[in-house]
């Protein structure tokens, strides 16, 4: 399984950029494995990024912004639905991992 971040490197947007620091650093600070996608970087990803974000959960105008949390092609949520689960407790099950199987090796 694969958390995937899905960023925007180059946003004028500051909220943007601090929720994007926020998640990485989680992940990173947990030691959770995950890759980044610079939606600005690869047009075929943002693409991909907006097909497969839930029409329930696209916003009422415009695209969804980054970041958005994917675990393979399983949509886990935005950074407000990131927020609540950590809040909550609930990271781990937000991104669809146990706590076992997702942190990185220490040893590697």
């Amino acid at each position: 399984m694969v958390i995937r971040v899905y960023i925007a490197s180059s946003t004028g947007s500051v909220a943007v950029k601090k929720h994007q620091q926020a998640v990485v650093g989680f992940l990173e600070a947990n030691r959770i494995d995950f890759q980044e996608v610079d939606i600005t970087m690869l047009e075929e990803q943002r693409l991909w990024m907006y097909r497969n974000i839930p029409q329930d959960r696209q916003p009422k105008m415009g695209n969804p912004l980054p970041p958005q949390i994917f675990n393979e092609d399983r949509y886990c949520g935005d950074y407000e639905d990131f927020f609540q689960s950590k809040e909550n407790n609930t990271v781990f099950a937000f991104l669809g991992l146990s706590s076992q199987s997702s942190v990185k090796d220490s040893e590697s």
